[in-house]
């Protein structure tokens, strides 16, 4: 399915992620269903009515307050999806060459940056939404770790200020 606005993963990425996790709760048929088989044409754009069903915290954790619906196209070609358990959701940037591509597994998503790869590494479903995703096409090589860090194991900059320095003590004198 051809996906034509942002198809970077550090923005699609999430919204599949908790779209799976919530809006389908864990429903992959339903999912898919929804993002390929039951469009005419394509999506314009993926909105946030891919978050129906998740906490506001998270949503608000995606989306920074702002809300957008998706929105179909009709003056595309469909790039196909087969029948299999796996289903293919093909996004592009502008009108230049895709660039990504996103296979829906029964165990996660496989992120293939179409310019450098014919494959990718695959996101478990159940991965944190919130991660920090590096959008670069160099750092999803296949059969490698995906470059997701999860909120929980990221290194956060210390915000607390820098102990003050310890005044020397004064000896007594005797």
């Amino acid at each position: 399915m051809y996906v034509h606005f942002d198809g970077y993963p550090d923005s699609k990425l999430p919204l599949l992620l908790a779209a799976y996790q919530h809006r389908f709760a864990g429903d992959l048929e339903a999912m898919a269903r929804h993002l390929i088989d039951d469009v005419e044409h394509g999506w314009d754009e993926l909105g946030t009515d891919l978050l129906d069903g998740a906490p506001k915290a998270l949503r608000r954790s995606l989306t920074g307050g702002d809300e957008w619906p998706s929105r179909q196209i009709t003056d595309v070609i469909v790039i196909g999806a087969d029948d299999t358990a796996e289903r293919l959701l093909v996004t592009q940037d502008g009108t230049d060459e895709l660039e990504w591509a996103y296979v829906l597994h029964p165990h996660g998503v496989e992120v293939i940056a179409l310019q450098a790869y014919d494959r990718g590494p695959v996101v478990l479903w159940d991965t944190d939404p919130r991660s920090r995703i590096n959008a670069n096409p160099g750092a999803w090589p296949p059969d490698s770790r995906p470059p997701v860090i999860s909120p929980r194991t990221a290194r956060r900059p210390s915000t607390a200020a820098s102990p003050a320095t310890p005044t020397p003590r004064k000896t007594a004198r005797r």
